[in-house]
């Protein structure tokens, strides 16, 4: 069985196929090839020095992709973009992978079009900024950059990415607030002081009989949301506060009652205890009961995140502003800031897509943990909203109402992109609507990265140009 099998190392799988442990690593995570042990059993777990992969298996799923992209290059799609070569740890290098958010796009496409388009200190704005993709890579790069987005969680994530920090104080910060979580005993809540040394009276148990959220106690086990709520009541004896909250809304993200493989949207809690078969291990599993096991693993990887990107971040302004970008007063909102009074030279942007997620309940445990408010209402193409006829002219009118808007802004000559998987082909008449010419179309694959599936589609950037008087 081992001989058919083929099995070798993840460095000597690496070194055969042209590609990193990393990457091995990544097909391993995302189910595409099994785990073995030396003698070609597979497995779940590895001891240290055991863990074997399928040679035949790896090729087999690397011929597969190859397929996919030779297919797209046959329907004339433009070969660079589709970005099918780079592995997962440069998809999500550095602070883009600080907290899970569904619909960003890969940091190399936005790279593509700021660094052939305009050049170092020309200022972008995106104004459905979301988790902040276009402003981390745009300082990269050297330019300006301002993001505006209706949701105040997607605000605290790109704030927390682009922000400066004193590497050593936030560093220590982290693993200290860890420390602190990781010494509850939950197990005798009724007798551990929530603040020993400063509060002796207050306790774990105390916190779990205050907590009114519905939501929290439905979806997470009690020793889950007491350490939770521990951790979220030590933040306010930090200095980095935000970076702390996003530390928790990840960690609290992965220790919902929810099935392993079902993370990015669940549609009900699994019972505390209760066995479920798993589709990504392959096996019965039982729903996480915890929160500290989750903080404990990213913690040391945002601590690392953040000392990546400081090598590469630049000196160059980033902003961020929450509100409707469709009727945000733009300029009196950048008053005070290093914008007051400038004019952008593009946009780069991805806006959503009709019917497709809604956006503020992919993040329902930070907003019921944090308490922030929500703006579900003013969300443009959300999916509760479908995708009908109707559904789509509200969509080509609220996308038109945030180009006009933020045109006020930009200079006469800017240059627009914005990324769209145009199915409905609305965005004809959204440029029209805006008062802008389309100037040229390209045409990428994307393949999911995500999720249980893997299937290819397509998308579509636009590059606009406002349309010449009359």
């Amino acid at each position: 069985m081992s001989a058919d099998l083929e099995l070798v190392t993840l460095e000597e799988a690496a070194r055969r196929t042209g590609k990193t442990p990393h990457n091995i690593r990544d097909y391993i995570q995302r189910q595409r090839i099994n785990k073995y042990n030396r003698q070609g059993e597979q497995i779940q777990r590895a001891k240290s020095g055991e863990l074997r992969v399928s040679l035949r298996e790896l090729r087999a799923f690397l011929g597969h992709v190859q397929q996919a992209t030779s297919k797209h290059q046959l329907d004339g799609l433009h070969d660079e973009l589709g970005f099918h070569s780079v592995p997962e740890h440069q998809r999500t290098k550095h602070v883009h992978r600080l907290h899970p958010y569904l619909g960003k796009f890969i940091p190399q496409l936005v790279e593509w079009f700021l660094a052939r388009f305009f050049s170092p200190e020309s200022r972008i704005l995106d104004p459905f900024m979301g988790s902040g993709t276009t402003l981390v890579q745009a300082n990269e790069l050297h330019l300006h950059a301002l993001g505006i987005d209706i949701s105040p969680f997607n605000c605290l994530i790109a704030k927390v990415k682009t922000d400066q920090y004193d590497l050593i104080k936030a560093r220590a910060e982290i693993l200290d607030i860890e420390r602190r979580v990781a010494a509850l005993n939950t197990a005798q809540h009724a007798t551990l002081p929530l603040f020993p040394e400063d509060d002796p009276a207050q306790t774990a148990q105390s916190l779990l009989a205050a907590c009114t959220s519905d939501y929290l106690k439905a979806w997470f086990a009690p020793r889950a949301l007491a350490e939770m709520l521990y951790y979220r009541a030590l933040i306010p004896q930090y200095t980095y506060q935000d970076l702390l909250k996003v530390i928790l809304s990840r960690a609290a993200r992965s220790a919902r009652l929810v099935s392993h493989y079902d993370l990015a949207t669940p549609k009900a809690p699994l019972p505390v205890g209760e066995q479920y078969w798993c589709q990504k291990h392959k096996r019965y599993c039982t729903p996480i009961d915890n929160c500290l096991e989750k903080i404990h693993a990213y913690s040391e990887d945002t601590a690392r995140r953040l000392a990546a990107f400081a090598r590469v971040r630049s000196e160059k302004a980033v902003v961020v502003l929450q509100g409707d970008s469709r009727t945000l007063d733009i300029r009196a909102a950048l008053t005070g800031t290093p914008f007051a009074d400038q004019r952008f030279d593009g946009v780069f942007t991805s806006p959503p897509y009709v019917g497709q997620i809604d956006y503020h309940d992919q993040h329902t445990y930070a907003y019921e943990l944090f308490g922030f408010p929500r703006q579900d209402a003013l969300e443009i193409g959300a999916k509760r909203a479908g995708k009908s006829k109707r559904a789509q002219e509200a969509y080509v009118e609220g996308i038109a109402a945030v180009l006009r808007n933020v045109l006020r802004v930009l200079k006469p000559d800017a240059k627009l992109f914005i990324v769209a998987n145009d199915r409905f082909n609305l965005y004809s008449q959204i440029a029209t609507a805006a008062n802008l010419q389309i100037v040229q179309r390209f045409e990428r694959a994307v393949t999911k990265r995500t999720g249980r599936g893997d299937d290819p589609y397509q998308e579509t950037i636009f590059e606009m140009q406002q349309a010449a008087a009359t």
